[in-house]
Order: structure tokens, then C-alpha cells, then sequence
């Protein structure tokens, strides 16, 4: 599929305008979205990428429509996973409520350019070099060995080698300005937490395109189809992040079914390399005939894989647990936090969500309340929340709620 440069043009300002609209018309002003907001912004967000879809099936073809339908998807479900390591980030950080959408929309914008870069520097390796398809390949197929690997505890902080060097060799604040990225304290300038924040989560986009990249290339070389497909995959995520907000961790097998499709796609990269190799220590560089897998195939098998994976996820037990239990501890220290809102009514929803969660936690049978790691301390948590919500009841600030702790019968 051959895309003039007028469609490249109207493209890229179509995708520069959305990202304009998102920020002066949402972002802009600091507020927390509600669900509806989220919701709607989010099916139109998709819509749009369904529509272009459409687009590409009537002026390209089937094969370039499929093509572009299995990458969307694919850098969805992937963008979707990488909501888990924002999430760590924003709460590491403590950003206020009403300030992360600026920080999604940054990583969104941040993400988006530089995919665009290594989309374009995968396309002129693959033009140059055809062992390019091996190198993805195996890159993809680590990645998935990575993702089936235990995460570690100790992996869910922000607090990495670029954030300490920073704040050792710049003078910074704990404490938020607003949304500024600087501040005086004491007369002197110093760099407040949103600003590291948004270096934290430049540099994990990075790493995500290291990841992604590869894997819709696996799926089309057409550099117009792996641009817009990465781009209305990334559009949306921020609508999406306060949409599914507290199901994050309802999704526990995700990672197994990311890691099934990225395997998936290693292979075919791999094969279709074989299918053209040139390399001269393997069959003497000459290509290898092996079976080549469809885009047909490729889309069939994502779609069938995440739609099983996010089934089985709500439908466990043990998921409707972890997320109990992660966001009991998540909404108690956000409740206990004086910065994290000013809105009167988000610290209400707060409350209420723990609520909910606490008469989940308490429902657990013996098997699933293993899953609380250290529970005295849960306990403490929630019971210094239900605490403080009293007191905000008693000064008339807040509804009355029965605010039992965690040990409530």
C-alpha cells in the first residue's frame, strides 16, 4: 500500500490536533475526569481507530485493513499493560488527583515521539539488513520470558538511577506547586516532584518502545500502517487510565496472555526471516522454505488470546482478592494524604471505594486473605483512614459512613 505524502500530511496534523484538543479543552484545567467523562472520551477515542480501520479496508485493502487491525489491537493491549508501571510511578510520586491527567497526557506525547523514532529507525534497519527479522524476533521472544517471570516486590517504586541523580545534583521539593515543574522555596529555585515524575515516566516510555516496536513490525512492514496504529493506540490512554482505574490489578493474567503474543510474534518474525534470509551461516544464505503465518491467522490468534485472558482475569477468584486487597492499601494512603485532593467530592469517592473494598477484604475466605502481605499493617492503614474520615464527619466536612477497620466483623 502506497500512501502519498498529502496523507502523511493530513495524518500527522489530524493526530497533532487531538492531542491539542485533549490538552486545551481537558487537561488544561485541573479537575479529576468522572466516569462518564472517561468513558465517552474513551469510546470516541476508539471509534476514531476504528473508523481509520475502516478507511484503510476501503482504500488499501483487506490485507492492509487486517494488518493494521492486529497492530492497533496488539499496541493496545500492550499500552494497557504499560498503565500498570504509570500507576506505580503516579502513586510512588504522590501526584494529586487532579494533576495526573497533564502527566498521562505528557508520557502520552512523550511516548508517542519517540515510537515515531524508532518507528522509523526499525524501518530503515529492515530496508538495510534482513537479519533485522531475527534480532526482533528474539527480542520479542525474551520479552515474553521476561513477562512470565515473578515480579519482585522491590520493582514497584520510580526511585530509579536517573530520579536519584537528580535529586542529588538539583535541589528539590516534596511537595507540589500546582502543576509546575519549579518552585521557590526559602528564595531558592528548586525542581518539584512533577518534573521528576514526568522524567520517570519518559524514561519507562522508552523502554516500552523497545518492546512495542518490534512487535507490530512483526505484524506489517508498512511504516504508514505501524504509525497509525501506535498513534490511535496511544490516543485515548489517558481517558482510558481513569476509566479503568482500580481494575488495573483485576487483570492478573494479562501479563500471560501479552507474553502468549509476543511469543506468537517472535515466531512469525523469525519464520518469515528464514522465508527471506540472507544470512550466510544459515542454509548457506539462502532462504528456507517454511510456513509463513497470515495476517488472518495473526489477527484470529491475538484477539482470541486477550479475550480469554481478560475473561478468565474478572472471572478469578483469587483477581477480585488482589484487587481488594491493592486497592484497600492504594485509596488508604491516597484518604491519608492531605495533598493528593482538594475536591471535597473525590475524597468522598475515595472513601466509599474503600469501603467497598474493606467488606471485600473481609469476605475473603482463609485461602485468599494469604494474599494480604503484611496485614497488621493494612489493618493500622485502615483504621488511621476510618479515623480521620470520623473526624472530617464530626468538623461537618464529610457524609457519615459506617468506618469499621479492617477487623470489623
Amino acid at each position: 500500500m502506497v500512501v502519498p505524502g498529502w496523507v502523511w500530511a493530513l495524518t500527522i496534523a489530524a493526530i497533532v490536533g487531538l492531542l491539542a484538543f485533549d490538552f486545551f479543552f481537558h487537561v488544561r484545567k485541573a479537575h479529576v475526569p468522572t466516569l462518564k467523562e472517561a468513558a465517552i472520551w474513551s469510546a470516541l477515542y476508539v471509534g476514531i481507530a476504528v473508523l481509520f480501520g475502516i478507511g484503510v479496508l476501503i482504500f488499501g485493502g483487506v490485507d492492509p485493513g487486517g494488518e493494521y487491525f492486529a497492530g492497533y489491537i496488539t499496541e493496545k493491549a500492550l499500552s494497557v499493560d504499560n498503565l500498570f508501571v504509570f500507576l506505580i510511578i503516579i502513586s510512588s510520586f504522590r501526584v494529586p488527583r487532579e494533576d495526573q491527567q497533564k502527566v498521562l497526557l505528557f508520557g502520552i506525547v512523550f511516548s508517542l515521539i519517540a515510537r515515531t523514532g524508532f518507528i522509523f529507525l526499525g524501518a530503515a534497519l529492515i530496508n538495510t539488513f534482513a537479519w533485522v527479522f531475527y534480532a526482533f524476533g528474539l527480542i520479542l521472544l525474551i520479552t515474553a520470558g521476561n513477562m512470565l517471570a515473578p515480579n519482585n516486590s522491590d520493582s514497584e517504586t520510580a526511585d530509579n538511577f536517573i530520579i536519584r541523580l537528580a535529586r542529588k545534583l538539583f535541589h528539590t521539593t516534596e511537595h507540589y506547586d500546582g502543576d509546575k515543574l519549579f518552585t521557590t522555596v526559602d528564595g531558592k529555585r528548586a525542581m518539584t516532584p512533577m518534573l521528576l515524575v514526568m522524567v520517570a515516566i519518559g524514561g519507562t516510555d522508552i523502554l516500552f518502545a523497545l518492546d512495542s516496536i518490534p512487535a507490530i513490525f512483526g505484524l506489517t512492514q508498512n511504516v504508514y500502517i505501524v504509525f497509525t496504529a501506535t498513534a490511535f493506540s496511544l490516543l485515548g490512554l489517558r481517558q482510558l487510565y481513569f476509566l479503568i482505574d482500580g481494575l488495573l490489578d483485576r487483570l492478573i493474567y494479562l501479563s500471560y496472555g501479552l507474553a502468549a503474543i509476543l511469543a506468537f510474534i517472535g515466531v512469525k518474525l523469525i519464520l518469515h526471516a528464514l522465508h527471506e534470509n540472507n544470512v550466510p551461516f544459515i542454509n548457506d544464505g539462502e532462504p528456507v522454505t517454511v510456513v509463513e503465518v497470515s495476517t488472518g491467522l495473526s489477527l484470529s490468534v491475538i484477539i482470541g488470546v486477550l479475550v480469554v485472558t481478560v475473561v478468565a482475569s474478572l472471572f478469578s477468584k483469587r483477581g477480585t482478592a488482589q484487587t481488594a486487597i491493592a486497592n484497600a492499601r492504594r485509596h488508604a494512603r491516597a484518604y491519608l494524604d492531605s495533598e493528593y485532593t482538594s475536591s471535597a467530592e473525590e475524597r468522598e469517592r475515595i472513601f466509599k471505594a474503600l469501603l467497598r473494598e474493606r467488606d471485600q477484604i473481609l469476605a475473603l475466605g482463609p485461602k485468599y486473605r494469604q494474599l494480604v502481605r503484611d496485614e497488621d499493617a493494612l489493618i493500622e492503614l485502615l483504621d488511621r483512614a476510618a479515623a480521620k474520615h470520623d473526624e472530617a464527619v464530626d468538623r461537618g466536612e464529610a457524609e457519615p459512613f459506617t468506618s469499621k477497620g479492617l477487623t470489623a466483623p
